[in-house]
């Protein structure tokens, strides 16, 4: 599905005179062959395009939690590591393992404060942080094991977006929209929202690496201007920035007849996408037409909780809450991927006042939103996740000799995600980790296999999503991942 490639390759032969191999040629056109029809144009290269086989999901809200909640203390209770607190672990368990800061000759196992309860007919089980989540067990997915290489947060939350730990990759929402376009013509098809501190990744995470930039994030700002400089300066007509915008276009448009670089159609397209979002972004952010009581349901108007820390900058709990309720307005247009950035999550001390104020942010917005997206009937075709990059040890934080351990360290061997919608069955506890909650016991996932199955409900073959770059072909589960069938509705 070389969608990009294919397009200005096929041009090329059509229109150069030079002498072309016939192996190279035949080729070629095995690869045109095999890409989706309906690829798009210069014009619109987001145009909707078919998917492998028939797909339960047309849209995905992936809510990032950027540093790492940890698991312990919202989704998986361990009720023998609460026994063991202060006892050490055997050597020959962390003898080689490396961690971020913990130091290992001191470190003990700490226990969690929180209390935990089954919800809805599942009995799904949520901490005591979390009682709204909770109230949407029976339509979530609740994975408990994950497992990453990546144990620092920009490797990580490369390898949770872009399916490895390294620079230069498309992220999964790049690859849904260069896998299937959007069905949203005046907005993006991949928007970003933010909301607290911002992530250790920044715009990496939302990256089109190796693809056109076409395919690459639009961060949303849930106030003022959604993008900077979307408005026209003071004094410039519409008729005249048609005007300007059409002279610019023929020219970027002979330019690229020349020399058929696929970022130039990138550029055409995105500054004629950018004047159709003069009128649509604006009234995206207009909130003015819901109800009242959506707006209470989703908490827009709520004053931050007492306690602040990593994860508060500004007015939090309303960004986010604007930020979830943004997300299904994209969704009702069109908008094929949003990432809602949230953070930090990264627990290494005070661990039970921090995670009580990023809880309170997020618990209520996320909640109301699966709730909102199900009474519309929108849930079934709209994947919803909560997602980071790994968890936090059983150990507690121990650096320079810290007497009182009130923080985690980074755990990549073990770690909980939430998914609903868009395919995914709901009410079901996938996986077990140990008692300690340090590895896996049963049903192991490897992120690659958590996007191989996100790409399936999507109506993609991981396998044949690929992209061809510096001599091979790429793909987001690049060398691994299958696809966890029992995650299927």
């Amino acid at each position: 599905m070389n969608n990009y490639i294919n397009h200005s390759r096929r041009e090329f032969f059509n229109t150069s005179a030079c002498g072309v191999g016939g192996a190279a040629l035949a080729n070629l056109l095995a690869m045109d062959s095999s890409a989706t029809a309906g690829e798009g144009s210069i014009a619109r290269p987001l145009s909707p395009r078919s998917p492998h086989f028939p797909a339960k999901a047309k849209s995905c809200i992936f809510i990032f939690m950027a540093g790492a909640p940890s698991q312990i203390d919202l989704f998986d209770p361990k009720p023998k590591l609460n026994e063991l607190h202060g006892q050490p672990l055997p050597k020959s368990m962390t003898e080689n393992v490396r961690f971020a800061f913990i130091e290992k000759e001191s470190a003990v196992l700490m226990g969690s404060q929180r209390t935990y309860r089954p919800y809805g007919k599942s009995g799904m089980v949520f901490s005591d942080l979390l009682p709204n989540l909770g109230g949407c067990a029976d339509d979530l997915l609740m994975v408990r094991s994950l497992h990453t290489e990546q144990f620092n947060h920009h490797p990580g939350q490369l390898m949770m977006q872009c399916g490895r730990g390294t620079f230069g990759l498309p992220t999964m929402g790049s690859w849904v929209t260069y896998g299937l376009g959007s069905e949203s013509e005046n907005l993006p098809g991949y928007v970003v929202l933010t909301s607290g501190r911002g992530s250790s990744g920044g715009a990496t995470l939302w990256q089109s690496g190796f693809l056109p930039s076409t395919y690459a994030g639009v961060r949303f700002r849930d106030q003022g201007e959604p993008v900077l400089n979307l408005s026209n300066p003071s004094g410039l007509s519409p008729d005249l920035q048609r005007s300007g915008l059409d002279a610019l276009r023929d020219v970027n448009q002979a330019r690229y007849e020349l020399v058929r670089d696929p970022e130039i159609a990138s550029r055409i397209a995105s500054y004629e996408l950018a004047f159709r979002m003069q009128m649509s972004a604006p009234d995206l952010i207009d909130l003015s037409d819901e109800s009242h009581q959506t707006l209470d349901d989703y908490g827009v108007d709520r004053k931050d909780p007492e306690g602040g820390g990593r994860g508060k900058q500004g007015e939090t709990s309303k960004s986010f809450a604007r930020n979830c309720l943004l997300a299904r307005r994209m969704v009702e247009r069109g908008v094929r991927f949003i990432n809602i950035v949230y953070a930090s999550w990264d627990h290494h001390s005070d661990l039970d006042r921090e995670l009580s104020f990023n809880t309170r942010v997020v618990d209520q917005p996320i909640a109301a939103l699966i709730k909102d997206l199900k009474q519309r009937g929108m849930l079934a075709e709209t994947m919803v996740v909560w997602g980071t990059e790994f968890g936090r040890t059983p150990l507690g934080e121990n650096r320079n000799g810290r007497k009182n351990n009130t923080g985690r360290d980074h755990h990549p061997y073990s770690f909980t995600m939430l998914m609903a919608g868009g395919g995914m069955r709901g009410g079901l506890t996938y996986g077990k980790s140990d008692e300690i909650g340090w590895g896996i016991e049963e049903n192991p996932v490897h992120v690659n296999d958590l996007h191989a199955t996100m790409l399936h409900c999507f109506g993609l073959d991981h396998l044949q999503l690929t992209a061809r770059f510096q001599g091979r072909d790429f793909r987001l589960t690049d060398v691994g991942g299958h696809v966890v069938r029992d995650w299927l509705a």
